[in-house]
């Protein structure tokens, strides 16, 4: 089975926000498949995918201050917390030739299981054109501000 059958099930918990609007460039439809591969892969944990979405000189900053690599990325994903769903919207788009830039927000439900939380981000992603990218885009960095209460809201029991 493939590493892409087995996230596509999650597809359908990945906002469709992401689908490029009629007369997207081919480059912003290339910059948003890899953002759109980046929340399916971290749903399903898929570090294979993830491995090849994050640049190897990554920079990434968390709402809470913290910055990881990506060795520190990669291994936090392999570790119990549960990734449920990311959604995104307002997404924008700048290309300036081999760089992107892409802000949006993003509703992100995620945390160690029993536990999770609901996340509203404000998040800017910068990605490079490289050919190991699987849409020939990384990312190289992200930097992450929570909108609303500092340490996220815990998700409601049922």
């Amino acid at each position: 089975m493939s590493t892409l059958s087995l996230i596509l099930p999650c597809a359908i918990l990945v906002s469709t926000a992401l689908v490029a609007a009629a007369g997207a460039s081919p480059d912003e439809t290339a910059v948003l498949a890899t953002l759109d591969a980046m929340a399916k892969a971290t749903i399903a944990k898929d570090i294979p995918t993830l491995t090849r979405i994050y640049g190897d000189d990554i920079t990434y900053a968390h709402s809470s201050a913290l910055t990881q690599n990506k060795a520190e990325v990669l291994k936090d994903l392999q570790g119990p917390t549960v990734n449920e769903f990311m959604h995104f919207s307002e997404t924008t788009v700048r290309i300036y030739g081999e760089v992107a830039l892409v802000k949006g927000i993003v509703d992100f439900r995620n945390g160690p299981p029993g536990n999770l939380l609901d996340n509203h981000l404000n998040i800017l992603w910068v990605m490079v054109r490289r050919p190991q990218g699987p849409f020939g885009w990384q990312i190289v960095a992200r930097q992450t501000t929570r909108i609303g209460p500092s340490v996220g809201t815990p998700v409601p029991t049922r």
